[in-house]
């Protein structure tokens, strides 16, 4: 139930444990998305929430709804400002020769009727796109990341893994060899608000990543 996956909500918006396998919009396989249950968490209010910004269909973690139209047009500019910090955690699929870094690399979006769409790095039409990563951890030959990102493109994380550190996410059916489920992981996110406190929410660790020997995260 999506309804017992609340991690905070007030009279302006709630972020939810958004679980990885949902889209956030619906999909042309019919599969159920997050708008199936909207009405579900209109507690008391008649408008459904309004999701502000997206997490690909297989990331976990945190959502953050709108619970007025107003508050989703104020949410969306502080994502579009960059005022919004976001952290997640992703386990990939072997470990970097580096600990920590900054990946400044730009990306495009390409399309072939063969493959369909995907993201690649292009440093000439790209659109920028930087990422500050640190390793937190190291189980069974693969690492457990960090990831910061100053910008919000499509796939960013996964190509930023993939293309800039070298190492794909574990389960990227895209970037990676696709064998497991994906794990990637949207931590913790803070949203500023002008004359009151701050959005604040931490989603719990995935049982995947426990499974993979990364329970515990301090970082």
């Amino acid at each position: 139930m999506i309804a017992d996956r609340i991690l905070t909500i007030d009279a302006e918006a709630m972020v939810i444990d958004k679980p990885a396998g949902l889209p956030v919009t619906p999909v042309r396989d019919g599969t159920l998305s997050l708008e199936n249950h909207l009405q579900s968490l209109t507690f008391g209010f008649q408008r459904w929430p309004i999701p502000v910004h997206r997490l690909d269909r297989d990331t976990s973690g945190c959502l953050l709804l709108a619970r007025t139209p107003k508050a989703a047009k104020r949410y969306g500019a502080a994502f579009e400002a960059g005022t919004v910090k976001k952290a997640y955690l992703a386990v990939l699929d072997g470990v970097p020769k580096d600990s920590e870094g900054v990946i400044d690399l730009a990306l495009a979006k390409v399309s072939t009727r063969e493959s369909g769409w995907r993201i690649v790095p292009d440093t000439k039409k790209g659109k920028a796109a930087i990422t500050r990563w640190r390793m937190l951890g190291q189980a069974k030959g693969r690492a457990l990341i960090l990831f910061e990102p100053d910008t919000g493109r499509t796939h960013q994380l996964r190509v930023h893994a993939a293309s800039g550190i070298g190492v794909p996410i574990v389960g990227d059916p895209i970037y990676g060899d696709g064998r497991l489920a994906m794990m990637l992981h949207a931590w913790r996110l803070h949203v500023p608000r002008e004359g009151k406190a701050a959005i604040e929410a931490e989603a719990p660790i995935p049982d995947t990543f426990r499974s993979a020997g990364f329970g515990d995260v301090a970082g």
